[in-house]
């Protein structure tokens, strides 16, 4: 899997005109799932997504996860984090995961986000969606599930 960490002081999903998603403080994340993806990768990158100090102590210092922060963390698909533009002009996808793949362990990650006690607001999978967001910082970090955690 892979993911686009955003610290954001607020984030909103519309699909189709209506916000169907909307939060504060927290993390905004949008999540591909590869091909050889498999549900081994799921709780690792829930807890690395939990655990992240990307939010400042008193010191100014990334000391404190969105946990400690009571922030949210927003969940988005998003296949084309696993588009290829190293040939030609037009994106490759074929390293995405097909949608009956993907989506189980898409859910499985926000169910595994939940359970280590954190809120949780999702886009909807497989939508057309516009995602707003106030990145803090501005604090964005590439995650991948191939290269370790």
């Amino acid at each position: 899997m892979r993911a686009l960490v955003q610290r954001v002081l607020e984030a909103s999903v519309v699909v189709g005109g209506e916000r169907i998603a909307r939060m504060e403080r927290g993390l905004l994340v949008l999540v591909g799932v590869g091909r050889r993806d498999g549900p081994g990768v799921v709780a690792p990158l829930a807890r690395k997504l939990v655990g992240l100090r990307l939010f400042p102590d008193d010191a100014g210092r990334f000391d404190r996860s969105v946990k400690d922060v009571g922030g949210t963390v927003g969940l988005v698909s998003q296949f084309t984090l696993y588009g290829d533009a190293r040939k030609g002009r037009r994106p490759f996808f074929g390293d995405a995961a097909a949608p009956e793949i993907a989506r189980p362990l898409f859910e499985a990650l926000v169910h595994e986000v939940e359970t280590l006690g954190v809120s949780v607001v999702t886009g909807r999978f497989g939508a057309a969606m516009q995602v707003e967001l106030v990145n803090d910082g501005p604090v964005t970090l590439w995650l991948d599930t191939e290269e370790g955690l």
